[in-house]
């Protein structure tokens, strides 16, 4: 770790709140030229809307920024490059049709003695600023004809060349491979080398400890601390960002710990050998049998509803195979895997799922008549049946089937959304985040319908960031990191180490391999 100079960068009790949220509460951070600083911390955390309010997309409620000593107050994004703060998003925001030139220099071209660009000079400047970061190429092209990886490297140069003291990395490798991940790291290594002050933000933990100086963890909007890297353990990180330390006991358990006997004799609903995409998730293995839970677990961004968007059709594959039910499927998409009847419940239900301006009625039989086809309509009569059948089922709150779905609690259109579901009577249901956002009541009661479904024989794959809930509910737990199943909690191995709790499955998290 390089020694640490006088920050150059100060936030002092940054607040900033919208209607119902207070997205920063007093946080304070730090940042020196020459390191490399990881802002960590789960959804929610708060890191987006620190770099918003830093960058002018957002005004500060009160606190101070600092630059160079200077108190800032930046009111664009454009205001803070010029005050030299430059930032890279995860998805680039740079012009794909003008040429990788244009883009770096894009303000500042320099101008002949009639006022017009200099395209000689311009691309020379553009071509000695990513030589100084290592990068050849013939800036004279689109930058469209470039992968994400060369288009970040386009959008760090162009920091460069705005001269700027600080560098905001927002999740730079989420689209990356390991060898350009590899580049970038060298990059980031040849700035830090140069003063440049960097913050990284990321959720992948094993580059936190490849790159960063420094690691600042944010949890509901407030600042939980900053360690010296090399002084916080894994184990530790995650206790912080997750906001509780590894339990000493199991929890009580909703559904049977014990792999079903079915497994024993059942063929898999579902089976993925290799399977991955590029970019998404890296190639896996992995088995559900009828009547197992099997859970997902990780950190945001390791890879765990990747898996099931994979499993669903969402997306494609590029390598792998996919079985289900025994026959290997090609041209996978969510209406086959309908028809195959496995059934998908999204993290975001409001985006993806409920359809907040339908009535109760039509939310739930929504799956159901898509199946049957406009040529085979349900009869009014049959979709009240079958709405008041899972109304009463699941126990929704609602004063009328015609009732819209958005005016009810989150926990009752969560309940709307499995109804939806249900009716179609899946042999395996995925299930991500069902229970984020909704209250202790409405929890429970999904917890009892994923153990009613498991003892009816229906596979469910349970993605989760709660662990009790994954401890408590599911018959084994899968584990992912960075994108890659690294390990899986099978109580019916009979091996101490596979014993099924939270603390174990916050070990493997955590868990280095190297």
């Amino acid at each position: 770790m390089p020694t640490l100079t006088k920050p150059i960068l100060k936030i002092h009790n940054l607040r900033k709140q919208f209607p119902g949220v207070l997205a920063l509460d007093g946080v304070d951070f730090e940042l020196t030229a020459g390191e490399v600083h990881a802002l960590m911390g789960e959804n929610g955390a708060g890191k987006s809307t620190l770099i918003k309010v830093l960058t002018g997309v957002h005004p500060r409620d009160s606190g101070r920024v600092e630059l160079d000593g200077q108190t800032i107050a930046p009111t664009s994004p454009s205001a803070a490059e010029g005050l030299g703060i430059s930032t890279v998003f995860q998805e680039v925001n740079l012009i794909p049709r003008l040429s990788v030139a244009e883009n770096i220099l894009l303000g500042r071209q320099p101008k002949n003695a009639i006022g017009a660009i200099d395209w000689k000079t311009l691309y020379q400047m553009a071509t000695q600023t990513l030589t100084r970061l290592g990068v050849e190429l013939d800036v004279r092209k689109q930058l469209a004809e470039y992968s994400i990886a060369i288009a970040q490297m386009v959008a760090i140069a162009r920091g460069i060349a705005l001269d700027a003291k600080v560098l905001i990395l927002d999740e730079p490798t989420s689209s990356l491979d390991e060898k350009e991940v590899t580049h970038l790291f060298t990059v980031m290594e040849r700035l830090r080398n140069e003063g440049m002050a960097i913050v990284f933000v990321t959720h992948f933990l094993d580059q936190v400890y490849r790159i960063s100086d420094r690691i600042t963890v944010l949890r509901n909007g407030r600042l939980v601390g900053t360690w010296p890297t090399g002084e916080l353990e894994r184990l530790d990180l995650v206790e912080h960002m997750l906001g509780r330390k590894v339990p000493q006991l199991s929890a009580q358990r909703v559904g049977s710990a014990a792999v079903p006997s079915s497994k024993i004799s059942a063929k898999p609903v579902v089976k993925a050998q290799g399977l991955g995409r590029r970019g998404s998730v890296h190639p896996f293995d992995l088995e559900i049998f009828p009547g197992e839970v099997v859970g997902l677990a990780g950190l945001l961004g390791s890879g765990r509803s990747e898996v099931g968007r994979l499993i669903f059709g969402f997306d494609s594959a590029t390598t792998g195979t996919l079985e289900v039910g025994g026959n290997q499927v090609v041209n996978w998409s969510p209406r086959k895997a309908i028809d195959a009847g496995i059934a998908w419940c999204p993290e975001d239900r409001k985006l993806d799922g409920v359809i907040p301006q339908l009535s109760v009625r039509e939310n739930i039989v929504l799956a159901l008549q898509s199946a049957r086809s406009i040529f085979h309509p349900l009869s009014r009569a049959k979709q009240n049946e079958i709405a008041q059948r899972y109304v009463a089922q699941l126990g929704i709150k609602t004063t009328s089937l015609e009732t819209t779905v958005g005016t009810l609690s989150g926990g009752n259109q969560q309940k709307v959304l499995l109804a939806r579901w249900l009716a179609m009577e899946p042999k395996l249901i995925i299930l991500d985040e069902p229970t984020r956002g909704i209250d202790v009541g409405a929890k429970a009661e999904i917890e009892n319908l994923v153990a009613e479904l498991s003892a009816a024989g229906v596979a469910v794959l349970l993605i989760s960031s709660e662990l009790e809930d994954l401890a408590r509910c599911c018959s084994r737990v899968v584990v992912l990191r960075d994108r890659r199943i690294v390990a899986a909690l099978d109580p019916s191995s009979d091996l101490e180490q596979n014993a099924l709790d939270e603390s174990a499955i916050m070990k493997l998290i955590a868990h280095h391999n190297d």
